[in-house]
């Protein structure tokens, strides 16, 4: 069953075309991680798979709806969608319980009760449940992605997109994230992940996709995206970005406090 469809999907943002024609699918539990240089389109095509972008031509469909249609109820459609951006977005004057809850009670409409059992039940997921009572600027950036993890988890979605999450933490910190996502995948949860982390795209992605120039280059499963490299711009991209000692493993999570 097929959770993602983007037909010939174009985005330009005035005299600049950033997307030009891709087709892309992602299958239900599938993990399909996206990369590219800056600049190839990568977290607008992410923004355009739950039309926080709109496209300027193509058709994108999300569990069979067609969400480019102008009749979409599109907030309904994106209950079924979680999205973890680069910043947090937490709300700073609200505990890491209050965040995981007030979208559960306002947009899902459940009682405090049931809200408070399914945040609680996603902080233990991702390993941070005694930080229920403290707020965001309590805890590291590492903390504070995983409190967004699990208060879009806590949203019960059916697809996960996931945009460079770990490109605005300390080096130290972006292991703890990278195995927390490892756990969603081995869960099933079908994952759309830009990234510029190769080697968690290796491990985890059951498909790697190369994109570049608004268009997709190369794509397949990791060991020939990534480690046997068809195309030269592709071999371009992955001699700058892998060190030349390999790619290192992602840990398990949830993982200890920092």
């Amino acid at each position: 069953m097929t959770s993602i469809e983007i037909h010939g999907l174009h985005k330009s943002f005035g005299d600049l075309e950033v997307l030009r024609g891709v087709d892309f699918r992602i299958a239900h539990g599938e993990v399909v991680c996206v990369i590219g240089p800056s600049g190839s389109g990568k977290s607008t095509l992410l923004r355009c798979a739950n039309l926080l972008e709109e496209p300027t031509a193509g058709r994108v469909l999300v569990g069979g709806i067609d969400i480019t249609d102008p009749d979409v109820d599109i907030d309904r459609v994106r209950r079924r969608i979680g999205m973890v951006f680069q910043q947090f977005n937490l709300f700073p004057h609200l505990t890491v319980l209050e965040n995981l809850t007030i979208a559960q009670r306002r947009v899902l409409r459940r009682g405090t009760k049931e809200a408070t059992e399914v945040g609680r039940e996603n902080l233990a997921k991702v390993g941070l449940t005694e930080k229920e009572s403290s707020y965001p600027a309590q805890l590291s950036g590492g903390q504070q992605q995983r409190v967004a993890i699990a208060r879009a988890l806590s949203m019960g979605p059916e697809l996960m997109l996931f945009d460079e999450p770990t490109s605005a933490l300390d080096p130290e910190l972006v292991g703890e994230v990278l195995g927390v996502m490892r756990t969603l995948a081995d869960e099933g949860m079908t994952m759309m992940v830009v990234t510029h982390e190769m080697a968690f795209a290796r491990e985890v992605a059951d498909r790697v996709v190369f994109l570049d120039g608004g268009g997709i280059v190369e794509e397949g499963p990791p060991e020939d995206v990534l480690v046997r490299p068809e195309h030269p711009r592709t071999r371009a991209f992955l001699a700058r970005v892998i060190h030349p000692g390999g790619l290192a493993t992602v840990p398990d999570a949830p993982v200890a406090e920092v």
